[in-house]
């Protein structure tokens, strides 16, 4: 992100960063232990799309835009909901829809959970991109109005 002349301050900018940077951590720590303790991949997800909802109020659409198009947001949108009906159709391997098919571990261990924890992955890469994506159409939509 550089530091043109869009977007807010040069304070804002910087602490967006170092928040947006934080934010990307912590959702992702939520999708990786969703299934030992509360959240998961919609929340971790949430979490992570705020992270670029605070980027694009900070440095602007253009700026966000040139780091993930809407083209490619699109695409790995489509990417996580393919992965999430994969992972499900595997489960018919075993004899049911969703059917955990890898191999459990120790309790309250990372890999403890099957395929749980690659469904809060998946889940977390659709509702991050998702709803990154509705709040850019939205931005884009409410300029175009304001430009009518």
């Amino acid at each position: 992100m550089e530091n043109n002349k869009s977007g807010m301050t040069l304070f804002v900018k910087t602490s967006s960063r170092l928040v947006a940077v934080l934010g990307l951590i912590f959702g992702m720590h939520i999708i990786l232990h969703g299934h030992l303790a509360p959240g998961g991949g919609f929340a971790g997800g949430v979490i992570i799309a705020l992270s670029f909802v605070l980027l694009i109020l900070a440095f602007g659409k253009d700026a966000a835009l040139s780091k993930l198009s809407l083209k490619l947001a699109s695409n790995l949108e489509n990417v996580g909901a393919l992965l999430f009906l994969i992972i499900g159709l595997l489960g018919f391997s075993g004899g049911a829809f969703f059917l955990n098919v890898l191999v459990k571990g120790s309790p309250f261990r990372l890999f403890s959970a099957g395929t749980i924890p690659l469904n809060n992955v998946v889940i977390g890469l659709k509702v991050g991109v998702g709803l990154f994506v509705i709040f850019l159409t939205l931005v884009i939509l409410e300029k175009s109005k304001k430009e009518q």
